[in-house]
């Protein structure tokens, strides 16, 4: 590899000091044959035969035999909680002794401390190959805006390097005076987790409302549980349409809906296709927390992908918790996420990876990445002969290309 130096900071200085593009030589796009890759001005530039790519002043970098792909995004982390399972023990393994647990916990959280995971985790997604994550915070009384705050600090740090989309997460029974106030801080997204509410619509109607008066977009917590009765999705699809709500919508979770019958589920589909409604589903923690009250025949914890995809709704995966009382062994890689889709949502393996990739894009509402001229150059080159090996391996060595610009080198992990 040649123009890049043997560690992370190096790799970032050398690539940020070229006046040059950036040659990804003799990658593939899965079909085995060797292109150079120019990106220069954030795009790409060219894609041509290898060994013809190169321009002078360009940083080349020898990738024969890997395979190169849209870079990958987490479209719902946690990272006020990431990296805390030592300190925060979830005897139950379930989601409301997380939930217990967790807020418990939350007083002795320090502005730095939530700033350092924070960051150690996002910088953990970008050399997994991430370059765009939406990160919920905690927003509620006995933290306020501490969290929020260092989410803040955090995207100021990561500036050029990862897009960093911040949700409020709203918790049900505080004043939703926070929420406001957490907007005004910095926060992109009106979140929350309606759900856990005593009353899980109204809950519901309120944030989606809010959200409508600040004029923001809507990531909630959506049917987080195994009820076959829980149906706030499809109470949501039916508000959005009635309001002509124009701002994006996603729910995360809905794992409700992976239970109900193919009927109900087909119906819930297509309202949420007409809804433009964008499903975000989050199978590492989903699978661990529910499902336990369960012994014989365990639900998997999913929401219907294939249900949904059908429908023409747009499904992304993400891995959700990072080491913490809801997910204790997450390791902030796509790949994985893309995984567990193959073996618990029977997703075939190149579908998988565009849930982890080129879905997560759409769903924050960035511009798609192709390997093509003209395309925003966000990559991922790792060595894999195909998309199925990609995932079935999850190769250690990645090399993460943010607007064109040298991110990673893979020796981070």
């Amino acid at each position: 590899m040649s123009g890049v130096g043997s560690a992370p900071g190096a790799a970032a200085g050398a690539a940020g000091g070229v006046t040059g593009g950036v040659v990804l030589r003799g990658v593939h796009v899965g079909d085995g044959v060797a292109l150079d890759v120019r990106c220069a001005g954030g795009v790409i530039a060219s894609v041509g035969p290898s060994g013809q790519g190169a321009q002078s002043g360009d940083t080349v970098l020898d990738l024969a035999g890997f395979l190169v792909l849209p870079a990958f995004g987490e479209p719902h982390a946690h990272l006020d909680k990431a990296l805390t399972a030592e300190r925060v023990p979830n005897p139950s393994g379930d989601l409301d002794g997380a939930i217990e647990a967790w807020i418990a916990y939350r007083p002795k959280l320090t502005f730095d401390d939530i700033v350092e995971r924070a960051e150690q985790a996002a910088r953990l997604l970008l050399s997994n190959g991430c370059t765009a994550i939406r990160t919920h915070v905690d927003v509620a009384a006995n933290i306020g805006m501490k969290g929020v705050d260092a989410l803040v600090e955090v995207r100021r740090r990561l500036e050029g390097l990862v897009d960093l989309q911040i949700v409020a997460l709203q918790a049900a029974w505080d004043d939703h005076g926070l929420l406001r106030e957490a907007i005004a801080r910095g926060a992109d997204i009106v979140g929350g987790s309606s759900h856990i509410a005593d009353d899980s619509l109204a809950e519901q109607l309120t944030l989606l409302e809010m959200a409508g008066e600040m004029d923001r977009p809507v990531d909630l917590h959506t049917d987080e549980n195994l009820r076959p009765d829980s149906a706030d999705l499809r109470a949501m699809a039916d508000w959005v349409q009635r309001t002509g709500f124009e701002r994006a919508v996603a729910a995360s979770h809905c794992c409700s809906l992976g239970i109900q019958d193919p009927d109900t589920q087909a119906a819930t589909a297509h309202e949420v296709a007409a809804a433009g409604i964008s499903i975000v589903t989050l199978p590492q923690t989903n699978l661990f927390l529910q499902g336990r009250a369960h012994p014989v025949g365990t639900p998997r914890g999913l929401t219907a992908v294939h249900q949904l995809a059908r429908a023409g709704v747009t499904v992304c995966a993400g891995g959700d918790n990072i080491q913490d009382p809801f997910n204790l062994v997450g390791r902030g890689d796509p790949l994985e996420a893309a995984s567990l889709l193959v073996t618990a949502g029977h997703v075939l393996p190149d579908d998988a990876v565009h849930a982890v990739s080129g879905a997560v894009r759409a769903v924050l509402g960035l511009p798609p990445v192709t390997i093509a001229p003209g395309s925003p150059a966000d990559l991922v080159a790792l060595p894999a002969r195909s998309r199925r090996e990609a995932v079935a391996f999850a190769p250690s060595r990645r090399v993460v290309l943010r607007a064109g610009r040298i991110v990673s080198d893979g020796t981070a992990r």
